[in-house]
């Protein structure tokens, strides 16, 4: 639809001059936006941007301590969350918040005080299914949310914005977690939202997807509005100086390094039903891509290199010698070690400090004669990567849940780096962290080849893949189904592997 701002429509919704202060951190500093009815709105920034302290003035959770927001038209003041969703104004984030142990229906119609304290089971699942209907959703409303996938649960979340008669939707990182299919499922429903008039303000690091859905691109850099354009006005370049203030020109850092000895051989590797016959060698300074549709079966890969799911078949030496990993501490001990895709949940302890998270894996290196921990070891330890990595935190005692998503991230890499690691497998590892935060993991990853390291880099982003790898490996269906030099590894011949193509 083509926006309100082109055909004159007034906005639903609108913010001028808001400026938001925690403590020393200026978080937001005379920011304005205007949403129109019908149109898919994104906001870009780097973490620490400002770009979450926004979402929580528009939808009541922080008061701003200057400015103004009018919603069609009309001057208000939030006092909380209720109040902003009362005026239409909803979100949804990169991890759905339902309640698992009700059904659809239930969790759709969680937030309805209007209907009395006497459910109609009845109505509810007919009313339930009519407001999936209209974003061209099936699924059985009385399934539980618990046995829902990502993507479906975040339909759920829609439904229940447009059971509140939604004016505003804000998406947060909503396709952080899905397949390339679920994202366009996705897509499909913010269509429909936008063809019935609701605005739509939504937020992504993937800079292709914001491209794709979005009609207006505003970005924000240290609190403060750069820009707001019509999509056919910037380019993801220009979005990409904006947002980190130079220009990207070395986004992706990988300088020529003379590879060493044979590290890791792989020959006919497998485990049974989930992928098999994977072969492929792995040298010092050395970064073998990895790549292929999400469900190819390159995590599985590098689960059974680091003893998570051992493979049943195959062979594996580690400098010349026999190797069966069995567990991820065995991995670990003979030099192994594996960035998990899942940071959240399975590669950091996100209630402890950043010392706790870096000495995590290696703690017995920090045990005095008496099995006491070392504290001023620790430290030092995590300062000294701290300071290698740029890991921008507050203190060293700072949770790890406080940290933006590319400081996480280092912080997670530092963890297996004080392993000293042979091989270190990356899945993933610039998911869901903003383009500097790339870029400066490039830099790592770069710098690590050039130390020695192994590398077996995973990732979905395919210029990433092809940019950083000294040879790709192409998985299909469980399968092996290229190994290409880097310069032979084009997008087009990667793709056809990937995708059973030609």
């Amino acid at each position: 639809m083509t926006a309100g701002a082109e055909i004159g429509t007034a906005p639903v919704m609108e913010l001028t001059g808001v400026s938001k202060r925690f403590d020393a951190t200026q978080a937001l500093a005379d920011v304005s936006l205007e949403l129109y009815p019908g149109e898919t709105h994104a906001l870009l920034g780097e973490n620490g941007a400002g770009k979450s302290t926004l979402i929580k003035v528009m939808t009541g959770i922080h008061a701003p301590d200057a400015g103004v927001i009018r919603v069609s038209g009309e001057e208000t003041s939030f006092k909380g969350a209720g109040d902003a969703q009362k005026a239409g104004v909803a979100a949804i984030y990169q991890e759905p918040a339902i309640f698992p142990d009700l059904n659809v229906a239930e969790n759709i119609f969680m937030s309805h005080q209007d209907r009395g304290t006497l459910v109609r089971w009845q109505r509810m699942y007919r009313d339930a299914q009519a407001i999936l209907a209209q974003i061209d959703v099936r699924l059985d409303v009385r399934t539980l949310a618990s046995n829902l996938s990502v993507a479906s649960q975040q339909a759920v979340e829609i439904a229940k914005a447009l059971s509140l008669d939604v004016r505003v939707l804000i998406m947060d990182e909503p396709t952080a977690a899905l397949s390339a299919h679920e994202v366009s499922e996705l897509f499909k429903q913010i269509r429909r939202l936008t063809d019935s008039g609701v605005a739509v303000l939504f937020i992504s690091h993937r800079l292709d997807e914001v491209f794709e859905i979005a009609d207006r691109v505003t970005v924000l850099r240290d609190g403060r509005l750069i820009s707001s354009r019509p999509r056919a006005e910037i380019t993801e370049e220009l979005a990409i100086r904006e947002m980190v203030g130079r220009d990207m020109t070395d986004f992706f850092v990988r300088h020529a390094q003379t590879v060493g000895d044979i590290v890791l051989r792989v020959e006919g590797l497998g485990r049974e039903g989930v992928f098999s016959d994977v072969s492929f060698e792995l040298r010092e300074s050395e970064v073998l891509g990895l790549a292929g549709l999400v469900g190819s079966g390159r995590t599985d890969v590098a689960l059974s290199l680091f003893g998570i799911a051992p493979p049943d078949r195959g062979v594996v030496e580690l400098s010349g010698r026999p190797l069966a990993v069995r567990s991820p501490r065995q991995a670990l001990r003979v030099g192994i070690a594996y960035l998990s895709e899942d940071r959240r949940q399975l590669g950091l302890s996100l209630p402890q400090s950043v010392t706790a998270n870096i000495t995590l894996a290696t703690l017995r290196q920090y045990l005095t004669r008496l099995r006491l921990l070392d504290r001023s070891a620790e430290r030092a330890a995590a300062a000294g990567f701290r300071d290698q990595l740029t890991i921008r935190t507050p203190s060293l005692d700072t949770p790890v849940e406080q940290l933006s998503g590319g400081n996480q991230q280092k912080t997670m890499l530092a963890k297996w780096l004080n392993a000293q690691p042979k091989v270190l497998i990356l899945d993933e590892p610039t998911r869901g962290i903003d383009v500097g935060a790339k870029a400066d993991v490039h830099q790592i990853v770069d710098k690590l080849a050039a130390s020695g390291i192994a590398i077996v880099l995973i990732s979905s982003d395919l210029p990433e893949v092809l940019a950083m790898s000294d040879r790709v490996l192409v998985m299909r269906e469980g399968r092996q189904t290229g190994l290409f030099e880097r310069a032979d590894a084009t997008e087009e011949r990667v793709m056809t592997a990937a995708m059973g193509a030609g």
